[in-house]
């Protein structure tokens, strides 16, 4: 029986990077790494947006010429006019695909070819069959779903496209305020960018000092980093379509290179993870909500034991 394939895609950028930053991930990724799909756009901070926005073009121009599908993410939140008109614009103007990580843009999105990213909360079939009715092509599910679910969804639609969250901190929440200004004595509205100082996002921990959440601007993030490396094959087998890679501060194109090699069967995932943990070191991996488990839970592949992540 022929093995099915799943192709690897990567999410937006979460966190603020500055714009030769960001323009040098994509040129690198368009370059070198083995994603077939790839989402850009602010997502989080609409104030963001001018670092980015002056490679865009370029960015894009690179990645379709490696062969890249490239979509265009909206925002998580929307609170403002300005990032209303925003959102309005991006999918009237936009000639590429949009993902909708946000509700308010699935009216304006009715009836076209769309895709709905991992912050919309799409936890069963009859949802899913309703936003591809409405025009939803491919969606990608939130990293919080055990495999139970993932597993009925793909069972009650297979001939759609689903999309599974498999690395990267995971985003939990997003706030009109924001923390991580407020945590530096500043205010959203005065906030200097001060979250540019943290491109991985700033490790919040417990009074006994244990690691417990990340602050990414409004978003709030895991501490630990979701790592489906090792669980991912029954799910392919069962008709996943889509493997998503969330950016983080670290080797992505390598990353990428050890998903592609599980999937495909060159390397085992025990050896994968060892060598995952030299590419993005001093942080924890989890994939406890795979597992109908605490979400930063380490479950080892095969065993009954677990290891709570941070």
């Amino acid at each position: 029986m022929e093995t099915k394939r799943a192709a690897l895609s990567l999410g937006p950028i979460y966190y603020l990077w500055d714009g030769p930053k960001w323009r040098d991930f994509y040129f690198r990724i368009a370059d070198e790494a083995a994603v077939e799909h790839v989402t850009i756009g602010e997502t989080v901070c609409f104030k963001r947006q001018h670092f980015s926005e002056p490679h865009v073009a370029e960015v894009i121009e690179r990645l379709e010429a490696a062969g890249k599908r490239v979509t265009f993410s909206t925002l998580a939140m929307v609170t403002l006019e300005r990032e209303s008109r925003h959102v309005r614009e991006l999918i009237r103007d936009s000639a590429h695909s949009v993902e909708a990580n946000d509700l308010s843009a699935l009216g304006l999105l009715k009836g076209v070819a769309h895709s709905i990213g991992p912050l919309v909360n799409v936890y069963n079939a009859a949802t899913a069959r309703t936003l591809a009715a409405r025009g939803a092509e491919n969606i990608c599910l939130p990293p919080e779903l055990p495999a139970a679910s993932i597993q009925r969804m793909l069972n009650a639609m297979p001939d759609f496209s689903f999309e599974l969250f498999a690395f990267g901190r995971m985003p939990l929440a997003i706030s009109a305020r924001c923390a991580h200004a407020r945590s530096k004595g500043l205010t959203k509205d005065s906030c200097q960018f001060i979250c540019g100082e943290d491109p991985d996002g700033l490790p919040l921990r417990t009074l006994d000092r244990q690691s417990f959440l990340v602050l990414n601007g409004v978003q709030t993030m895991s501490s630990s980093c979701a790592v489906l490396l090792d669980d991912l094959l029954p799910l392919v087998e069962a008709g996943l379509a889509r493997i998503r890679l969330s950016p983080q501060d670290c080797d992505i194109v390598r990353v990428a290179s050890l998903y592609r090699a599980v999937l495909d069967g060159r390397i085992g995932g025990d050896e994968a993870l060892v060598e995952l943990a030299t590419v993005y070191p001093g942080v924890r991996f989890s994939n406890g909500f795979l597992h109908q488990r605490e979400g930063a839970t380490w479950v080892a592949r095969g065993r009954n034991v677990t290891t709570a992540g941070a």
